[in-house]
């Protein structure tokens, strides 16, 4: 038994993190190889190494996965200090190497040089497709305001599909539920950002992030585009450029007279708050949400204009609705307080009425017992607690949108 344990605590020692374990990398000048300080790391790895995140069979692994900062160009390799088989017979390590060839494009480099003199040709590179928006970040650490790029772009573009191929890599490290699309339908729309910048009198382009939308068909002439994907590349990330990017594409499919509305497919948190604070910011600009009409509560003229003014649709029009009128309530004064809680609380209440009609349907078909069963899954006081913490988790939301909205 203890020949066991120790045989489990030595090869314990030749697991790794997975997370930690892959290094990636925007490169745009050939110092940035070496520079630790570049090196970023997924947040997820399950979808190629399990849902605990290891890779067994080495000690000090390091998977480097580098990208040219515009093209992404592309560096893989894999480095350890000692693997398991070196040392234990009838173990096998995990094909780690095999998992990421899964998912990265032929062409790639596997030597350091070769992959710094494609590095030279990125003074070459322009971004794809037209040009859309362009604005300006401040950054702290440069001193100075950097240009930024937003171009629209369909698979039919030259170069486009091999740098895509490049870029959705990204989506298996930082979106817990990614997948590859079928780039060859045509309902495909990509917009990018870009960071634009010099090098010795050369202007560069880096990339940033970028969306890609479906744009599905509804009956009997319109479209309804929906956000499949977006990720900002964590270099880039918490300097506004997702805001940036969701405003541009409202805008653009805001000019369509054959859009109906946009909508996001399987949005996460962080995307609906993004999205909160973009539309709050179009709607300041419609004459429906004016203080005036704000105190009069949600009114279809409100629905009607984010409607066909901005392609919002009356679900997302009601909660910019909601908080523009709490930026226009005043919370210590508890009428207006309780008045705008009721307000929000109404809404929310939709299911539990649900609920109610539920049961009375219940009534006439279900026997005593069952009927006690149900009601007892619905109890009152619990709807109310629940009710509560919905509102307040509501407010929480609100309040950083409105927070931001005055930082901007």
């Amino acid at each position: 038994m203890a020949a066991v344990n120790d045989m489990e605590k030595k090869l314990a020692e030749y697991k790794c993190d997975t997370n930690e374990a892959i290094c990636l990398k925007l490169v745009r000048f050939p110092e940035d190889v070496e520079d630790e300080s570049t090196t970023f790391h997924p947040e997820f790895s399950h979808q190629l190494y399990g849902d605990d995140e290891v890779a067994f069979g080495y000690k000090g692994l390091q998977i480097q996965l580098y990208y040219s900062a515009g093209n992404l160009n592309t560096l893989f390799k894999v480095k350890y200090t000692s693997r398991v088989t070196d040392k234990f017979d009838c173990v096998e390590p995990d094909d780690v190497e095999g998992k990421v060839r899964e998912i990265i494009p032929a062409g790639f480099c596997c030597n350091t040089d070769d992959f710094i003199s494609l590095l030279e040709k990125e003074a070459n590179f322009r971004p794809f497709g037209s040009l859309q928006h362009t604005y300006k970040v401040h950054n702290v650490e440069a001193g100075e305001d950097l240009s930024y790029h937003i171009h629209k772009v369909d698979i039919s573009c030259p170069g486009f599909r091999e740098y895509h191929e490049r870029l959705q890599t990204f989506l298996m490290w930082f979106i817990e539920t990614a997948s590859f699309i079928d780039v060859d339908d045509d309902r495909w729309d990509f917009f990018l950002v870009f960071e634009k910048y010099n090098k010795d009198g050369e202007t560069l382009y880096a990339t940033v992030g970028y969306m890609t939308v479906y744009n599905y068909y509804v009956y009997p002439d319109k479209t309804r585009p929906r956000v499949s994907q977006m990720l900002i590349l964590p270099p880039f990330q918490g300097e506004g450029h997702g805001a940036q990017l969701l405003e541009t594409v409202h805008r653009y499919y805001c000019t369509l007279a054959k859009v109906q509305d946009i909508t996001a497919e399987d949005p996460s948190e962080s995307y609906v708050k993004l999205r909160d604070f973009v539309l709050v910011k179009l709607c300041l600009t419609l004459s429906s949400f004016s203080n005036e009409k704000l105190s009069l509560g949600f009114s279809e003229e409100m629905a009607s204009e984010a409607r066909e003014k901005l392609k919002i649709n009356k679900k997302h029009a009601r909660r910019v609705y909601e908080i523009l009128r709490l930026r226009n309530t005043d919370m210590s004064d508890e009428e207006k307080a309780r008045e705008f809680r009721l307000e929000v609380k109404k809404r929310l209440f939709g299911p539990y009425r649900k609920n109610q009609r539920e049961l009375t349907k219940m009534r006439k078909c279900l026997r005593p017992e069952e009927l006690a069963s149900h009601i007892s899954q619905m109890d009152t006081s619990l709807q109310h607690e629940e009710l509560e913490k919905s509102y307040q988790d509501v407010l929480a939301d609100y309040r950083r949108v409105l927070e931001r909205l005055a930082q901007a």
